[in-house]
């Protein structure tokens, strides 16, 4: 239900920005020069497009230490900031990711902040403080107010907040923005099953699997409604369904 947007979309978000490193680009800068502001930005792109190639193949710490060195040659621009901190995150290193996230977001044009809010509060919400979660997110959204993951990630937000009114209308709004976003209908039937309208989440959940027939998620959720509903035999057939679309369930 929860899940975090992936490092490609940093990756687009960066090419969006006309994020490109000239060809001669070096990792380590030779420590007899003296180099001028704009070859220090040039530099510092270099080292944010190896730490994405790094974090692709999971180098972890390498890609930070890139990006770290990377705002210590630009440290007035938000990009490498938001890239150390978009990595922090990735690492599971919430409060270093929050620190660094907040350093962009300050130096960020507002055009270019909604990114990285959504990201603080998705780092936020991976720490446990959803209030903060929510601030972030909320103050993005003004800025960029269709943005559907943005949006899902605030129905979370309220749904661990138990703010169950308010998660169903975040969700709602994805759906109307992106009609095949299968996993906010996934998560409002996952609402109306904690409000106790069993009935009403399998209506949701089957309307997730008619979108996506290989969704395993919404597959178990009704195996175990099922199952609580005294259908025993169709909710152990269910649940093995949801088992063999997605043998991380088992």
């Amino acid at each position: 239900m929860f899940k975090r947007i992936p490092l490609i979309s940093l990756v687009v978000y960066l090419m969006a920005w006309g994020l490109t490193a000239p060809a001669t680009a070096q990792a380590l800068l030779p420590y007899t020069l003296q180099l001028e502001p704009k070859q220090l930005e040039e530099q510092s792109l270099g080292l944010i497009q190896e730490a994405i190639a790094l974090s692709r193949f999971q180098q972890s710490d390498l890609a930070i230490a890139r990006a770290q060195l990377a705002t210590q040659l630009a440290p007035k621009d938000y990009k490498p900031w938001f890239l150390l901190g978009s990595l922090q995150a990735e690492a599971q290193k919430w409060d270093q990711a929050i620190e660094s996230l907040q350093r962009a977001k300050t130096l960020a044009a507002k055009a270019n902040q909604a990114p990285v809010y959504f990201s603080i509060g998705s780092a936020y919400f991976q720490k446990g403080d959803y209030q903060g979660a929510a601030s972030e997110l909320q103050a993005g959204l003004q800025l960029q107010p269709d943005n559907p993951e943005a949006l899902f990630d605030l129905g979370n937000t309220y749904y661990k907040l138990n703010r169950y009114p308010d998660a169903i209308a975040q969700y709602q709004k994805v759906v109307a923005k992106d009609p095949k976003f299968w996993a906010a209908i996934n998560n409002i039937g996952l609402v109306k099953y904690e409000q106790g309208d069993v009935d009403g989440a399998i209506v949701e959940w089957r309307k997730a699997i008619a979108i996506d027939a290989k969704a395993a998620e919404p597959t178990l959720a009704i195996a175990i409604a099922l199952y609580g509903k005294g259908q025993q035999t169709d909710g152990v057939a269910t649940g093995i369904k949801a088992v063999n679309l997605d043998k991380r369930y088992a």
